[in-house]
């Protein structure tokens, strides 16, 4: 076979893997494996001009379509630390910022009734007892009582490692009703964010009235900021569902839920990621009865700043720059 009559046989199939490999460097989604059926054929044909010394054009073409095609093929996918890192520095304080009134809208029902629940349980000696009963409040007042080796700890409990598997499915658990009550349009979250702001009032009220706030807001301090924020997000992530349902606008109402179980998703990402760092303060800081409460306030401060820096600031400008 001539190197012209060669040409000739195999150009509309060089033509077509070339616009492939253009429409695949652009990002556009082709079909992988025709693109691996052309780059077998093109190298064998690389291969049998080489050998039959066809003109260097030809050759050269060969060449360069095979090395593009092996670059798609075979290049390396990156989907460890790199891309984790990505996604926590960039893409999650992005997603939250862009669903700010719904974030909003959460720590209003969450922070609302935690405040007004502490203040009424810190003055007013029943009103605990309207939403405990007085044996649970008795086991609260047990976790911060004087004279422990480790705050916060259940009974049978015997170590850090323990409690962290226990506030792990705690704090998850939480995250999961809050986010998953959001199908029930909406109200599901909303109650599951009033309720646990009213508990963790409650409690805080009490332990301070009763005289054990010494030992419970060195307790709380640090992993609240991952902890409270966690549950924000994940009934922020509950209500957005819940706003597709309600509010579908000019979608169908199956294209609108999908559409807000897209923008939910990083919300729910961010929540479980800030609720898993919780539980790890939570077993092995925040009980320590031997660490001075005033190092875990300047800690808990630090760490309040962080998380406010990381889904105020941080990617700002990313997503244009990349």
């Amino acid at each position: 076979m001539s190197p012209k009559h060669f040409e000739a046989t195999y150009q509309a199939m060089w033509d077509t893997f070339a616009a492939q490999i253009a429409e695949a460097k652009l990002g556009k989604r082709t079909d992988g494996a025709q693109l691996a059926t052309h780059y077998r054929r093109v190298c064998e044909h690389l291969a049998l001009a080489q050998s039959r010394a066809y003109p260097i054009h030809l050759v050269s073409r060969l060449e360069s379509l095979t090395q593009d095609a092996h670059q798609l093929i075979y290049r390396r996918q990156d989907y460890g630390m790199r891309q984790l890192a990505q996604l926590l520095r960039v893409g999650l304080p992005n997603a939250v910022r862009a669903e700010r009134r719904v974030v909003l809208l959460a720590l209003l029902l969450f922070a609302l009734p935690l405040v007004l629940s502490l203040a009424l349980s810190w003055h007013s000696p029943d009103f605990a007892l309207r939403l405990l009963n007085a044996s649970q409040l008795r086991n609260y007042e047990a976790m911060y009582a004087d004279g422990q080796d480790a705050l916060g700890r259940l009974r049978g409990a015997d170590g850090d490692w323990q409690m962290f598997g226990h506030y792990i499915f705690n704090n998850i658990g939480i995250g999961f009703r809050a986010f998953g009550a959001g199908i029930l349009a909406g109200v599901g979250s909303a109650f599951v964010l009033i309720y646990n702001g009213l508990l963790i009032g409650v409690v805080a009220g009490h332990l301070q009235r009763v005289g054990l706030g010494h030992n419970f807001w060195p307790f709380v301090a640090t992993h609240s900021a991952f902890e409270l924020t966690g549950i924000v997000l994940s009934g922020a992530a509950g209500l957005r569902i819940g706003l597709g349902w309600i509010v579908p606008g000019r979608l169908s109402r199956g294209e609108a839920l999908r559409a807000s179980a897209r923008a939910a998703i990083p919300l729910v990402y961010a929540a479980f990621f800030l609720l898993l760092v919780a539980a790890g303060f939570e077993a092995f800081w925040s009980s320590a009865a031997w660490i001075a409460p005033a190092v875990k306030y300047g800690v808990a401060a630090g760490c309040w700043a962080l998380v406010l820096a990381w889904l105020c600031l941080m990617g700002r400008g990313s997503v244009h720059a990349r």
